[in-house]
């Protein structure tokens, strides 16, 4: 970071996510928060501290892309529920940096050309880069891997298993309506499949290259597995023999092997009948297959009370930290491989 630099800041939504991430910005030292865009109606014209809790900032909410695209800013955190490709492509050329919590940017080889060339010409009009990032994907299938496969010289595979134990989420319509816990058993939505194909997929892609492993093929597919007996979480009730724990999982081919995999599995109970699939606390586990093999769990020691207020903060963090490396990259759609690396920085 330059010596004395404060950045600008635009936060783009606030969602749990952007809520979160724009908390971050307006307590952080080195950085001004000087745009809010928001989505809600009712949002416009609110100060920007009072919507997150904070003292009032003198940034008022607005829905109008054309005030924020005529902001001088430094970089914009983009976490809208959708990705509106002009308004991106205005945000860049403006000369302003994106960080986003979406997943399209994560590999530009894997982008669709048309898309990938008119978000490189915003970049080369304005001078900027684009970057996602955020958990999951971002540190999971990115940050981590890179640091744990530095040990290695030959990699057979390298799985991501997530874990996320839904039963503690008081969201019937979510749980049950959308993701289909306690739905009678049958084969999973492909689009949900597909979805995390793209994302994770594309994540991964970028390991892949970085380490001489390019993906031939990106396959995904999922199952259910159901409760052995009636569980009653937060949300509701689920009853035995439906759906009580899903397993998407996502695998990077190169020359007729899976090199990178990830898993996402995702519960209510551990009470199922598939018992090989081994679920745990909600987190990651790592496991290297190589010549130097490695087995890393990481949880998160919250408690279910607190969880609420602390998950947002994984994906929100790691976009704030990045707005220092990612105004300093030169212009293009950049990757965690090829950034100088993120490090946080606390105190004034």
């Amino acid at each position: 970071m330059s010596a004395g630099k404060k950045y600008r800041v635009i936060q783009w939504a606030t969602g749990n996510i952007g809520s979160r991430a724009m908390q971050r910005v307006i307590e952080h030292t080195d950085m001004e928060l000087v745009g809010l865009w928001v989505s809600s109606a009712e949002k416009v014209g609110k100060d920007a501290g009072a919507l997150v809790g904070l003292a009032v900032t003198g940034v008022k909410a607005t829905n109008s892309a054309d005030e924020m695209i005529a902001l001088d800013a430094d970089c914009v955190l983009y976490m809208p529920q959708g990705c509106d490709w002009d308004v991106v492509c205005r945000l860049l050329a403006s000369g302003k940096n994106v960080i986003t919590t979406r997943g399209e940017f994560h590999n530009p080889a894997m982008m669709a050309a048309d898309k990938r060339a008119m978000i490189e010409a915003a970049c080369a009009a304005g001078g900027t880069s684009i970057h996602s990032t955020g958990s999951s994907p971002g540190f999971s299938t990115e940050v981590l891997p890179i640091a744990l496969l530095s040990l290695s010289r030959r990699l057979d595979c390298l799985t991501i298993d997530e874990y996320a134990d839904c039963s503690s989420r008081n969201s019937p319509d979510m749980l049950f309506d959308i993701m289909g816990f306690g739905k009678t058993m049958g084969p999973m939505n492909p689009a949900q499949v597909e979805h995390l194909n793209h994302d994770f997929g594309n994540a991964m892609g970028q390991i892949a290259d970085a380490i001489g492993l390019p993906f031939d093929e990106v396959r995904g597919h999922g199952a259910f597995s159901p409760a052995t007996r009636d569980i009653e979480i937060a949300a509701g009730v689920v009853k035995a023999g439906t759906v009580g724990a899903m397993r998407t999982t996502i695998e990077g081919w190169h020359k007729g092997r899976v090199v990178l995999r990830f898993r996402c599995n995702w519960f209510i109970t551990t009470e199922i009948a598939d018992t090989g699939w081994d679920l745990r606390d909600s987190g990651w586990r790592f496991l290297v297959e190589g010549d130097a093999p490695l087995k890393v769990d990481i949880s998160f020691p919250v408690a279910p009370e607190d969880y609420a207020a602390f998950t947002p903060g994984l994906t929100a963090h790691r976009p704030v930290n990045a707005i220092p490396v990612v105004c300093a990259a030169k212009p293009g759609i950049r990757t965690t491989a090829d950034m100088a690396q993120v490090i946080a920085r606390f105190g004034a």
